[in-house]
């Protein structure tokens, strides 16, 4: 069995970094999908592409996979930059401007 071990990426659509503070380790799948010629659905026989893990650290996923002998690899999380400009949106009224502030 072959898995991934990743951080998973925070929600686009949400500002917090809930469910994005754990490592999860993801089988990859062993058969293709198949699509049912009467309904159209996308199906596999292959269970264990439905198995997602957390864990607290990467450590711990990696002794995980270890221990039951599964080859992994480790996907390294992307940082983002911080855009932190300063000031914010109260200095467009400040009465120290040093510009004019036109609409």
């Amino acid at each position: 069995m072959s898995a991934r071990i990743y951080k998973p990426a925070r929600s686009t659509t949400q500002s917090g970094t809930a469910r994005s503070k754990h490592w999860v380790l993801e089988f990859a799948p062993d058969s293709r999908r198949e699509v049912d010629p009467l309904m159209g659905w996308t199906s596999s026989g292959d269970t264990q592409a439905q198995v997602k893990l957390s864990f607290d650290s990467k450590e711990a996923a990696l002794d995980y996979a270890r221990d039951h002998g599964i080859e992994a690899v480790v996907l390294e999380p992307h940082r983002r930059k911080p855009n932190i400009r300063p000031g914010g949106y109260g200095e467009n009224f400040a009465t120290n401007r040093r510009a004019t502030w036109t609409h």
